[in-house]
């Protein structure tokens, strides 16, 4: 079975080894076999772990609620449906985060309409009217 370094890991992941090793003393990582050195071995398998705790922390959840999530993990089938809630959670916020984003780029896509009609026409004045326009 082939084995990554820290290193490795840290490249293929875009993240710094700095980082994994705060994951691991956050214990995020109980997963990772170490070396008698104490070298960590990571697997695929751990890399996948990985990459589902970076999509954890993409959705905002602290580290806490991460290390919980990797203690369900260990502790198998009988936490299957915290982990289950703890998605559909996640799933909602991220639902929610979405929405908002949808709501900015609106702002946005008329702020580009704006300034590019108001450059056609060599001026702003084009939008004295537009209420939106008169904050800038």
């Amino acid at each position: 079975m082939k084995t990554y370094s820290i290193s490795e890991v840290a490249k293929e992941l875009n993240l710094t080894t700095y980082t994994l090793r705060y994951y691991d003393k956050e214990g995020l990582m109980p997963f990772v076999e170490r070396t008698p050195n104490g070298t960590r071995l990571f697997k695929e398998s751990d890399i996948d772990a990985l990459k589902i705790i970076e999509c954890l922390k993409a959705t905002g959840m602290p580290i806490k609620e991460i290390k919980d999530f990797i203690d369900w993990c260990s502790d198998g089938d009988s936490t299957l449906q915290q982990r289950y809630d703890m998605f559909m959670e996640r799933k909602a916020n991220v639902e929610a985060q979405m929405e908002e984003l949808k709501k900015t780029m609106e702002v946005i896509e008329h702020k580009c309409w704006y300034y590019k009609t108001a450059l056609d026409a060599g001026t702003e004045d084009i939008h004295k009217n537009d209420k939106i326009g008169n904050f800038d």
